[in-house]
């Protein structure tokens, strides 16, 4: 390793002393008449600093021919138009950097140092550079040439005694915020410009010159800063500004109100991303690109040059640009592609529910018909074990069959037609007292007492509905009398049919039971299981609802109770 590569490396192991260094450098610069060798060697000597301070390009790479080229271009033309207006955007590009610097540091001596850095170029700006330019177009007030030279090295010797950060230190320690260092710039330039427009406009000094644009300039920035924020009643500028950074434009808008409207016109997954992908050749950048998205997959529009993937799951984006895309243009892209890669696998979970929703569907109807085969098979059973207790007797077990028998072949067809139609009320309605006089039949040889009740003649029930529920709790009362001796059984109906219900005199519910009765399937060998829950269910979709009224030892009561809005349509 040569003499000047060590330098080299040392310098940019220490940023610090190279920012020092390339002010000192910049101060010798500014002292010596422009149009000696020595002012334009530590000029050229202060580039050379530069290019090892910036942050931009790492000082590790290595320049090839395009770019010595280059270099050499700007030093030719540097050393061509080098003068005092060459010496102020020098040091506006480096006030500039170094401000724009000062918004990323929070470690507070690395700051003061920087803040001291900025000072001392916005001095030799104002206070040495700006009046050479103008000394014969007009008075510039009070020399200072000899303060500024003897002076301003004092800034340099205190940045040299501040204790820095460790990160600040080394190559690429600090970031530099572009949007500040142009902002910095732009204010530094119209400082200038103004304190020469208003010398030339106004023919005053120097000094109040720069008052009067220092004072323009900070009234302007006062009211962009009250009008900035939001306040009641007023929306802050800040609110279009941010909305123009985010969106660059109208074309993203637009394609983002085609994806909702699409969202929620297209149901299928994989049709809905094709369309939204289709609709991104309206944007000015896009030439064509593919998609890839689990199984399926398209392309639209052309092939270019240029292209850009956005790997996602499930969705894999790739564009074909007309142009190279900016870090900012593939941020957004990237967003784009992620809220469509969202709303499809939005899409593919309303699909999966749907198909569930489905089964669920088929699997309640599925058990219901079970729990309706398996009452018709136990009512079955019963009438073969009575029509076995009546051996001899022909006539009482022709009339068993005559009474019991019609209703079981009524059952089944409505359990067939449940089975058909799912979703379809089947059974029509009967007068509540036919109703009632068919159910004391059936059951007229069970212990279950059906008591003597005034009906109105104008009450009509649901027969699939009553059907369902009665024949659910009186199986359960029945099942339950098999194992507590004694137990009674009353059903009682409401004159106008508002209100069925069935109460037995037995043990109560437990508190694991009756947690969950009639809000899901309850596992129990005593019954109180599905087929409860399935006639409450058939229940709520009728405008009735099915309840536990009661549940004390001796009182345990059942209770299905029609809505208030039913009974209007009931009654009509």
């Amino acid at each position: 390793m040569t003499t000047l590569q060590r330098l080299g490396s040392a310098l940019r192991q220490r940023q610090r002393w190279l920012l020092i260094a390339l002010l000192a450098l910049l101060h010798l610069a500014l002292v010596a008449d422009p149009g000696t060798s020595f002012g334009l060697l530590c000029w050229l000597v202060d580039v050379g600093l530069f290019i090892l301070w910036q942050p931009f390009i790492y000082a590790e790479r290595t320049v090839d021919l395009g770019g010595l080229t280059v270099i050499a271009l700007v030093l030719g033309c540097g050393i061509a138009w080098y003068g005092w207006w060459l010496l102020i955007i020098w040091v506006i590009l480096l006030a500039a950097l170094v401000g724009g610097r000062v918004m990323f540091v929070d470690h507070r001596p690395t700051r003061i140092f920087y803040l001291i850095a900025f000072a001392y170029l916005l001095a030799a700006l104002l206070l040495w550079l700006v009046p050479k330019v103008v000394a014969n177009a007009a008075p510039v007030g009070p020399s200072l040439n000899r303060e500024f030279a003897w002076g301003m090295p004092a800034f340099l010797c205190v940045m040299t005694l501040l204790p820095l950060s460790r990160d600040s230190d080394r190559p690429g320690g600090a970031m530099v915020d572009l949007f500040y260092s142009l902002l910095i710039f732009l204010l530094i330039a119209v400082l200038v410009l103004g304190s020469l427009a208003f010398m030339v406009l106004r023919q005053s000094g120097y000094l109040e010159a720069l008052l009067n644009t220092l004072m323009l300039m900070a009234t302007l920035l006062l009211l962009i800063g009250w009008t900035w924020n939001t306040r009641p009643g007023f929306t802050g500028i800040d609110v279009f500004f941010s909305r123009y950074l985010l969106t660059i434009g109208l074309p993203f808008e637009k394609w983002l109100h085609r994806l909702t409207t699409l969202a929620g016109d297209e149901a299928n997954p994989e049709r809905f991303l094709a369309q939204a992908l289709d609709e991104m050749l309206a944007l000015p950048w896009v030439d064509g690109g593919s998609w890839v998205a689990g199984a399926s997959g398209g392309s639209f529009g052309n092939e270019s040059r240029f292209r850009q993937e956005f790997p996602g799951h499930p969705l894999h984006l790739t564009l074909h640009t007309r142009h190279k895309l900016s870090p900012a243009l593939v941020w957004h892209f990237h967003l784009l592609a992620q809220l469509a890669n969202e709303h499809y696998v939005a899409k593919l979970r309303a699909r999966e529910l749907q198909q569930v929703s489905y089964l669920r569907a088929i699997h309640e109807t599925g058990a219901r018909l079970t729990h309706d085969v398996k009452n018709l098979l136990q009512s079955l059973n019963n009438l073969c074990y009575l029509a076995q207790t009546l051996e001899g007797r022909a006539d009482e077990r022709l009339d068993l069959l005559q009474r019991q028998l019609p209703q079981i072949t009524q059952r089944l067809q409505q359990t067939l037609g449940k089975l058909q139609k799912p979703q379809a009320e089947v059974g029509g309605r009967l007068p509540a007292e036919m109703w009632w006089k068919i159910q004391q039949r059936r059951y007229a040889d069970s212990a279950v007492v059906f008591p003597v009740t005034n009906f109105d003649p104008e009450a009509l029930v649901p027969t699939a509905l009553f059907d369902s529920v009665i024949d659910n709790l009186l199986q359960n009362a029945l099942l339950k009398r098999r194992s507590e001796e004694g137990l009674q059984v009353r059903v009682a109906l409401a004159p106008d049919a508002s209100l069925l219900s069935v109460c037995d005199t037995g043990s109560a519910v437990s508190e694991e039971v009756l947690a969950h009765l009639l809000r899901t399937p309850v596992t129990s060998e005593s019954g109180l299981g599905i087929g409860l829950y399935h006639a409450a269910r058939q229940a709520e979709g009728c405008g009735y609802d099915l309840s536990l009224t009661s549940n004390r030892p001796g009182e345990v009561c059942f209770a299905l109770r029609r809505h208030a809005g039913t009974a209007t349509a009931v009654a009509g």
